[in-house]
């Protein structure tokens, strides 16, 4: 549940981000983070999206904002918890510098109104502070200084405004803005300062450079930018309207150099000087690149006539067209067989209005001749020169005839394979042959190209790679370039493209037990021709069964009635039209689920000696009873680092149930060493899936209740300490160390695994000690569970349990107590014993049944004489009543293992059979 109070992490920018969720849940649930409730598209590394850990080096201020971890296991809703990360930070604050608006003259700080304005990006809110020289300046301090935030910001604090009235000599001065955010996350304070002098002034700038520029293309050009006034001295910088400056410009104090300029660069280029002080002075030029592209022409019969072909007596007219930058260097001249042509009454040459239509020319041919039969040349050149003229050559004579557009036979329907390369073709004749426009003709979409209208010269229309989404019709149209402006020519082409069916499912693995049925279905989602032809089913390429499909329904089945060893494989299904075949693959096997590892398992590490450790390992197995019996399972593990696996087989007797816990007690793992743990089904099919998980050790700190287990190897003794009221204290040893000089018929030869090295607890009971004082070891606090999370029962049961050692001819006593929160008179022991015991170790359990918080307390009791050490170790606290150890082979070498089954139920486990993710931040 969240709280209703917002959970906030802050953090300085540009430190390292990370966040941790911690999640439970069976089977182990998977992690997303996710931003905003969005998607994690926010620079996240793409590794720590789906881990526990959110890792953010180096965060952004734009980082900060609501994160989500969800977690999943199909099992009921995800689990969502969320925290806000606000980074915090403080930029540089900025003094900009105004006089009151009306008054401005050439000396306008002389003698005027003045307003200093400090601004710092932050967050938390900045805090400012002004200071005049090394006096600090506060509202009132000085009648002739007013500090006050303008009413017009969005946001309180956003800035302070230092007014300075009709500004008096003591005025001119270092003024110093501090900006502040009270040290949070370890951010200074920083700051700026501004000199006023009776010079304060804005900045002015003079360009060298004419405006426009008309350039050629491969010139450099350089603009030059002055500064003419503007105290303190102006920053210069250029700007351009192509969102950037060219990557190859060069800018060198006010001096901008473009080097081999190109048509792509031409644009407004400006100059900005600012110094703070007033508004930034910015003068600009345009520069323009002579080009000139895409020369035209078409022919015009006599508009007069309705008669589309030309006529010897009447009128007819040639238009020549390119596009020319700048539009007013322009200029055209006609040639007739390669001669100058100059106006005349029946030549009439012309420039069409630029507005209407610009860099366009005409010839008009009165009363055409045969004489004027030839070829006409409109030549269009730029005044500045440099630039290559365009020649378009245009030829008029008998066979000058309008276009017409048909379709070859056969060509219409065109019928292609998906995949195939096509070719759409109309047939242009004509002279001149005009350029042809593709487009769509059944709806309003692009062409293949992305465009909405493909030209051609030749009139075909090339399509590599053709698919299904290309299928209808496609228009041929003349245009009126490079031939007759007469109304369009135009003819349709239809396309079908053909192809296999599609089908599913592609992919589908199926898992069944011998001698259960087995039904597989391949459904047809679309295929063109859709009138399929056949189906096929085989196995391993070997035929099954063939027939023609039905085309009533959509899908073919085929069924195993009995599945045998020989049925398993990779069954296909080929559903076939015209075009090819669509293929249905279904890989029928006997394998086994994998397991589902039980992560929450409470305290599954445990120490009894030095060097190793044990882990309880547990499991889930996933749909148990989709295929065979599992009989075993096998066990892998090896050290992490290491090639070498141990291997052995689990046997299962009798059905897994679903959600029934498995556990399997790890022995002989070596501390520190981490091990990987491969775990596989094994049912009369073979090996099913395997699973594999690390297991880690970890030094108990203060473990807690479930399962404490302290060896006294390590010198905090797990966090017992010594009863400062007793007569004497407990002693950490071992046999290896121990002087038995002394005493040699009392106290242990090793520790309970019988180890020389091995460490335990005992009393010393040589002099000074007499018979009577009392030694006492009292254990860390436990919390008792609260009331019935997980079906404990109430008040809860813990078994303690411990070895002891009590040999020699005076051992006293020794005595197991339970200290509870809150009881100041301490009950009887729960355990006692005194007396040889002789020279073995043994094991005591006692059940306790704490209501509070709780200690349990070690008390030893010195005997008659001297011959009286009492020793203890391996002392365990676990959730329950005391019941038999898991039995433990040890007889094998490398880990040792042992195998326990218990069905995951609410009331045993204290988790349902599965177990929705449950997480927090």
């Amino acid at each position: 549940e969240e709280r209703h109070t917002e959970r906030v992490y802050t953090i300085r920018e540009g430190e390292t981000l990370e966040l941790t969720c911690l999640v439970t849940g069976h089977p182990r649930p998977q992690i997303r983070w996710t931003k905003t409730a969005g998607s994690v598209s926010d620079r996240f590394q793409d590794s720590s999206v789906f881990n526990e850990t959110l890792h953010i080096a180096k965060i952004l201020r734009t980082q900060g904002g609501r994160y989500y971890c969800k977690a999943e296991n199909g099992l009921g809703s995800p689990a969502i918890k969320s925290i806000r990360v606000d980074v915090y930070y403080l930029d540089d604050p900025v003094v900009t510098v105004h006089q009151s608006i009306g008054e401005a003259k050439e000396q306008f700080y002389y003698e005027r109104t003045v307003f200093l304005r400090c601004v710092a990006n932050s967050n938390p809110p900045v805090r400012y502070s002004w200071h005049r020289g090394r006096e600090v300046l506060t509202q009132g301090s000085d009648k002739g200084v007013e500090i006050y935030e303008p009413f017009f910001t969005q946001l309180q604090g956003e800035t302070k405004i230092l007014k300075l009235k009709n500004l008096r000599p003591q005025d001119y001065a270092n003024y110093s803005c501090i900006a502040s955010v009270r040290n949070v996350c370890g951010i200074p304070d920083r700051s700026v300062i501004f000199r006023l002098t009776n010079k304060t002034a804005s900045p002015s700038i003079k360009l060298l450079v004419e405006d426009p520029i008309v350039v050629n293309p491969g010139q450099t050009v350089s603009l030059v930018c002055i500064t003419t006034g503007g105290e303190p001295p102006p920053l210069l910088t250029w700007v351009s309207t192509n969102d950037s400056l060219p990557q190859r410009s060069v800018v060198k104090g006010g001096t901008l150099t473009l080097p081999a300029i190109t048509s792509d660069e031409a644009g407004v280029y400006s100059c900005v000087a600012s110094n703070n002080v007033g508004n930034p002075a910015k003068k600009s030029t345009t520069i323009v690149v002579r080009a000139l592209k895409k020369g035209r022409f078409w022919i015009t019969p006599d508009p007069y006539h309705n008669d589309d072909n030309i006529q010897i007596g009447r009128e007819v007219k040639i238009s020549c067209q390119v596009e020319a930058t700048p539009p007013e260097e322009l200029t055209f001249s006609w040639l007739k067989n390669g001669r100058a042509l100059r106006s005349s009454e029946r030549m009439v040459i012309t420039q069409t209005d630029p507005d209407i239509s610009p860099g366009t020319t005409n010839l008009d041919i009165i009363d055409l001749k045969f004489t004027d039969f030839g070829t006409y040349t409109c030549v269009a050149a730029l005044k500045g020169g440099g630039i290559p003229d365009i020649s378009i050559d245009v030829n008029i004579s008998s066979t000058t005839v309008p276009p017409n557009l048909t379709v070859p036979r056969g060509k219409s329907p065109l019928v292609a394979r998906e995949g195939d390369t096509v070719e759409l073709e109309c047939l242009v004749s004509g002279k001149p042959k005009p350029i042809i426009l593709w487009s769509r003709a059944d709806k309003e979409a692009p062409m293949p190209d992305g465009s909405m209208q493909m030209e051609s010269y030749d009139g075909v229309l090339r399509i590599v790679n053709v698919s299904r989404e290309m299928t209808g019709s496609y228009r041929c149209q003349t245009s009126q370039y490079n031939g007759f402006n007469v109304k369009p020519r135009e003819a349709v082409v239809e396309l079908i493209v053909q192809y296999p069916p599609t089908v599913e499912p592609v992919y589908m693995e199926m898992r069944q037990g011998l001698g259960r049925p087995v039904v597989m279905s391949c459904r047809v989602l679309r295929a063109h021709p859709s009138r399929v032809l056949r189906f096929e089913w085989l196995l391993s390429n070997r035929l099954l069964h063939a027939g023609a499909f039905d085309a009533q329904r959509d899908e073919t089945e085929y069924t195993i009635r009995s599945l045998n060893r020989d049925g398993w494989g990779e069954y296909t299904c080929n559903v076939i039209n015209e075009a090819g075949a669509g293929k249905c693959t279904f890989q029928v096997t006997g394998k086994a689920y994998p397991v589902e590892f039980y992560y929450d398992t409470y305290s599954p590490l445990w120490q009894n000696r030095p060097r190793v450790y044990g882990f309880k390992l547990q499991w889930t197995q996933m749909n148990p009873n989709a295929v065979d019996r599992i009989v075993a399972y096998r066990l892998g593990i090896r050290q992490v680092g290491l090639d070498r696996w141990w291997e052995q087989e689990i046997p299962v007797d009798g059905a897994i149930n679903k959600g029934e816990l498995m556990t399997h007690n790890l022995t002989e793992l070596i501390k520190p060493e981490s091990y990987e743990v491969r775990l596989t089904p094994i049912t009369r099919f073979g090996e099913g899936d395997s699973t594999v998980r690390i297991v880690t050790y970890s030094a108990p700190i203060n473990p807690h209740l479930r399962e404490f287990h302290c060896s006294f190897e390590e010198e905090p003794i797990c966090m017992f300490t010594q009863d400062k009221n007793d007569d004497f204290d407990w002693t950490r040893h071992s046999a290896a160390t121990r002087d038995t000089k002394y005493t040699p018929n009392t106290g242990p030869s090793g520790d309970r695994s019988g180890s020389k090295q091995g460490f335990y607890m005992y009393i010393e009971t040589s002099r000074p000690r007499k018979e009577g004082d009392q030694a006492r070891l009292v254990s860390p606090f436990f919390n008792v569970a609260p009331k019935n999370p997980y079906g404990i029962t109430n008040p809860p049961a813990y078994c303690f349990s411990f070895f002891y050692h009590m040999y020699g001819k005076h051992i006293g006593t020794l005595n197991a107590l339970l200290k509870q929160k809150g009881q100041t008179t301490s009950e009887g022991p729960a355990w006692s014993l005194n007396g040889n015991q002789g020279d073995r170790w043994k094991q005591a359990k006692v059940s306790i049944h704490p209501t509070a918080s709780f200690q349990v307390v070690l008390e030893g009791i010195r005997g008659p004489g001297i011959e009286g050490d009492i020793a203890i170790d391996d002392v365990t606290l676990e959730e329950g009543e005391c019941r038999d150890p898991p039995p433990s082979d040890s007889s094998s070498r490398g880990p040792q293992t042992s195998l326990s089954r218990a069905t995951l139920t609410s009331s045993d486990w204290g988790i349902p059979r599965h177990s929705q993710a449950r997480l927090e931040i």
